[in-house]
């Protein structure tokens, strides 16, 4: 029975070259997987952005018809931090209630809707319908880089509205007051 004690060793544990290859391969993979998921999170950021940028208009519009009175949605860019309020039109966009998106997201140079001093809007009649045509579009992109976009487009006077997001290739239509190529449609 001692000759069994003394053959018996304990070999618990890793050699330095097994914790070495162990750190290699985790190491790969998480260079592998990380970009992709910053990709995935910045996606969804958009994804959130863009669903309230959509819902804050489509408050504006049903604020209109409910009250039979002339409302906007107001856009702007505070301290590098993209702001939206709803509001009657006739508050100034200054005194107006602003709620903020996510830091990382920045209206995109793609973005359409008239602009006067500094903030972006469009106005809804008591009916629903755009107030000033043309329509327009915001259109979102990630502050980290990378070619992802959402946009929401108002794309009728009668206030129809759509979302939309980035492409390879650019919208094939153009008009004539506008020439820059959008990618985000």
């Amino acid at each position: 029975m001692n000759k069994l004690l003394f053959h018996h060793r304990s070999n618990s544990g890793f050699t330095l070259l097994e914790l070495l290859v162990s750190i290699v391969v985790i190491t790969i993979l998480a260079a592998i997987s990380i970009p992709s998921w910053l990709a995935f999170v910045d996606t969804q950021r958009l994804k959130t952005a863009q669903n309230e940028v959509y819902l804050a208009i489509r408050q504006a519009q049903s604020q209109a018809i409910k009250n039979k009175l002339t409302w906007q949605v107001s856009f702007r860019e505070q301290n590098r931090i993209v702001q939206w309020a709803v509001h009657q039109a006739t508050v100034n966009p200054v005194n107006a209630i602003w709620n903020n998106l996510d830091p990382n997201v920045y209206l995109d140079a793609e973005t359409t809707f008239k602009q006067l001093n500094g903030v972006r809007q469009i106005q809804f009649d008591d009916r629903g319908h755009i107030r000033k045509p043309p329509a327009g579009r915001i259109t979102l992109s990630s502050k980290s880089g990378g070619k992802a976009k959402r946009c929401v487009y108002i794309s009728t006077i009668l206030g129809a509205m759509r979302i939309g997001k980035e492409h390879d290739k650019p919208e094939s239509k153009h008009d004539e007051s506008d020439t820059k190529e959008k990618y985000c449609y």
